[in-house]
């Protein structure tokens, strides 16, 4: 029987794909996490784009960051119910999903940040290193997609102990800091 990948494994076991929610560092955020605040901000933003379902608007907030960052549905929902509540968006049932848009209030929100000249809340997340380390990683995936389309079953074998011995050294990295 075949070997699951990590993605058919954690698709099979429910747990979805791993979220990242990295963001600026300061003194009171040490880890580097977006803020509760910067969720909000950040669902105003991805809402500029147009009426959209929660997942819709993670995946904006995956793209307008590069593929560096989005929320998890944990974060998404409450927030998106805060920001309706306070009347930052508007909620509207839709082919049995919720679907939200940005409410005038939101839109003077976003209005005062831009005459702030605030950026969005990942930019200020990524480095200069960071993104080279997401290129780098970026790279890898394309290699490893294009072997598994055109490589042999030994290459595909081999390229699985190179993946794996490189996500191994990668946490011995962590572990020594």
């Amino acid at each position: 029987m075949p070997r699951d990948t990590e993605h058919q494994h954690r698709a099979r076991s429910g747990r979805g794909r791993p979220h990242s929610h990295r963001g600026h560092r300061d003194e009171d955020n040490p880890h580097g996490r977006l803020r509760h605040g910067d969720v909000r901000v950040a669902l105003l933003l991805a809402l500029q784009e147009g009426p959209a379902h929660g997942y819709e608007l993670g995946q904006r907030l995956e793209r307008a960051s590069g593929g560096g960052w989005r929320p998890s549905p944990g974060s998404i929902y409450p927030t998106l119910q805060a920001l309706a509540d306070e009347e930052l968006v508007t909620c509207e049932e839709r082919d049995g999903k919720r679907v939200y848009a940005l409410a005038r209030r939101g839109l003077a929100v976003l209005k005062e940040r831009a005459d702030r000249g605030e950026e969005a809340p990942w930019q200020a997340a990524f480095d200069v290193r960071t993104g080279e380390l997401r290129e780098a990683v970026v790279g890898l995936k394309l290699a490893a997609k294009q072997i598994g389309v055109a490589g042999t079953p030994e290459q595909r074998e081999r390229a699985i102990a190179i993946v794996v011995e490189a996500r191994r050294q990668i946490y011995e990295l962590l572990a020594r800091a």
